[in-house]
C-alpha cells in the first residue's frame, strides 16, 4: 500500500510539473489530472494506510479522557 501511494504521488506531482513546465495544448489537463490524483487517490490511500491499525477511541475526547487530563493536571500542579 505504501509503495502504491508513493508511485501515485510521484505520478501526480510529475503530471502537475509537466503541465506547468511544458508548453503543450493539454498542459491544463495535465495539471488537473495531477490535482485530481492527489485529492482522489493519494490522500485517501495515505489516510487509510496510516489509520488502519489505530483505535479511533484513543483520539476522541470522552468523559474518561477528560477525567484523566484533570487528574494529570492536578498531580502536575501539586
Amino acid at each position: 500500500m505504501k509503495i502504491i501511494t508513493l508511485i501515485i504521488l510521484i505520478l501526480s506531482v510529475g503530471s502537475i510539473l509537466a503541465g506547468y513546465l511544458l508548453d503543450l495544448e493539454y498542459s491544463e489537463k495535465l495539471i488537473g489530472f495531477g490535482v485530481v490524483g492527489l485529492f482522489i487517490l493519494v490522500f485517501p490511500l495515505f489516510s487509510y494506510y496510516r489509520w488502519k491499525d489505530k483505535n479511533v477511541k484513543d483520539y476522541m475526547i470522552t468523559k474518561e479522557s477528560l477525567e484523566k487530563m484533570r487528574e494529570y493536571k492536578e498531580k502536575k500542579d501539586a
